[in-house]
């Protein structure tokens, strides 16, 4: 059950979360935010995505930028399109990149295909994911399994930003591209080894 007093939880938070829990509260419970190239094409994408607000193409009715949420989620957040083919939404979600490994991106499409359906009351079965780098579009079914990760990853981001938890550092491959990386420290804060020497000897006496 959601406490009511509990902020909304934004849709994009899921996505952070699921690459990396450190970053997710770095961004959403400690505020912090840095630029490097990647963020700054992916902002790029975004803006140029959002130009229209509102047309239609081949029969297709596509809004862009469209305010979304999930009440029995605690969601909110804005999708980069809905294509509307018939009365059925269609999410499709904008990224810098290339494909990569993994599923943060399916798990935040899935997220907005949920807050669709509560808010038109109609199923949204599949949706895709456009990687602007190497200019693939791929169609993402969303199964029971992926729903059940949408709700699993919405509560433990609640309970994260509720309780103000920051979790520590990965220190892995996932790391290297973060624009994160510098506020994170996550060599140093990870070298648990490191901390436990250096208290050592700031606090040895010497005789």
């Amino acid at each position: 059950m959601i406490p009511e007093t509990q902020n909304p939880i934004p849709i994009s938070a899921l996505e952070h979360y699921v690459y990396c829990p450190r970053q997710c509260a770095l961004i959403h419970v400690e505020r912090v935010w840095d630029e490097n190239l990647y963020t700054m094409r992916g902002r790029d994408v975004h803006e140029h995505v959002h130009d229209d607000s509102s047309h239609e193409l081949a029969g297709v009715q596509l809004e862009c930028s469209l305010p979304i949420w999930s009440r029995r989620l605690n969601l909110t957040g804005k999708a980069d399109l809905v294509e509307f083919h018939g009365d059925c939404p269609y999410p499709v979600e904008y990224k810098s990149g290339r494909h990569r490994k993994g599923n943060p991106e399916a798990i935040q499409l899935c997220a907005q295909a949920l807050s669709l359906e509560e808010m038109f009351t109609i199923s949204v079965p599949k949706g895709a994911i456009f990687w602007h780098g190497s200019q693939e579009r791929r169609e993402i079914v969303f199964t029971d399994t992926m729903r059940h990760q949408v709700e699993e990853v919405a509560a433990a981001v609640g309970e994260m930003l509720e309780m103000r938890i920051v979790p520590p550092p990965v220190n892995d491959k996932r790391c290297e591209g973060c624009s994160l990386k510098e506020s994170c420290l996550p060599a140093v804060v990870a070298d648990k080894g490191r901390i436990r020497r250096a208290a050592q000897e700031l606090y040895e006496v010497k005789l």
